[in-house]
């Protein structure tokens, strides 16, 4: 009294299940699919800061890091918004005001050497 068609969901005479396999693939492939999703939410901190300064950058991946291992959200949080947030650049104009300074101690050292090294008309004996 068996009839010759069985349902999908029904395993067959032979033992497959259809159902069985599909649901394992895809059960394979959701879970795939979310560790995926995890990993690009978690480094996205730092593929903002990626284009912003080194050290910004390097602060933000340090508490991604600290975040992964630990699993506190904090962490995570705090470099997400500094990886928000732009830090001014305060080294590029300092370091051009320091090569600024030294170019002109070394030409005030350099004319001070030069008048030292050259007699003035006093000691020459003239006048």
């Amino acid at each position: 009294m068996a009839p010759h068609k069985l349902p999908f969901f029904l395993p067959g005479a032979d033992g497959s299940d259809v159902l069985l396999v599909v649901m394992g693939f895809f059960l394979v492939a959701v879970i795939f699919s979310v560790g995926v999703l995890y990993w690009k939410l978690h480094s996205l901190p730092e593929r903002m800061a990626h284009k912003s300064q080194k050290l910004q950058f390097e602060f933000v991946a340090v508490l991604g890091l600290i975040s992964l291992f630990t699993g506190i959200h904090a962490f995570w949080i705090a470099g997400l918004l500094l990886a928000l947030i732009d830090i001014p650049d305060f080294g590029t104009p300092l370091r051009g005001i320091a090569g600024s300074v030294e170019r002109i101690a070394d030409a005030k050292s350099e004319a001070a050497d030069t008048a030292l090294s050259q007699p003035s008309e006093k000691t020459r004996g003239v006048g």
